[in-house]
């Protein structure tokens, strides 16, 4: 059974920071894009961050460039996302998803086939 699992969630104050974790099992993706995505109460899943199987290509969205930084470990496979300098719009259940093999649209939810169940970020003013 392939499962991502999230963790490292929580809560912080604006301008502090968080490292989340994405533990995949049940098969490797050391060939696959891996990404991020959020969605906040009331608002649609949106793409956060993504980086390519070999780790050598990282993708962000602009409200997060310069603050978040994803990587990957595919000895591990898992996959992490630093982030730094939170604000309270950042607050959102983050999911942790494995791009279809091949895919280059790394940010579309579509092109993602397997999910994590997702970790709460709060950031508080």
């Amino acid at each position: 059974q392939v499962q991502l699992v999230e963790s490292g969630g929580g809560l912080v104050q604006a301008g502090g920071s968080l490292r989340l974790s994405c533990a995949a099992s049940g098969r490797t993706f050391s060939r696959n894009a891996m990404g991020w995505f959020r969605q906040a109460p009331g608002k649609e899943r949106e793409f956060v961050a993504a980086v390519s199987w070999s780790g050598s290509n990282t993708y962000y969205a602009d409200s997060v460039k310069d603050r978040f930084t994803i990587s990957r470990d595919n000895a591990k496979n898992t996959v992490y996302l630093q982030m730094n300098s939170l604000k309270p719009e950042d607050t959102a259940v983050y999911y942790c998803a494995a791009a279809r093999f091949g895919t280059y649209h790394y940010t579309i939810s579509s092109e993602y086939e397997y999910w994590g169940q997702g970790t709460q970020v709060t950031v508080s003013s």
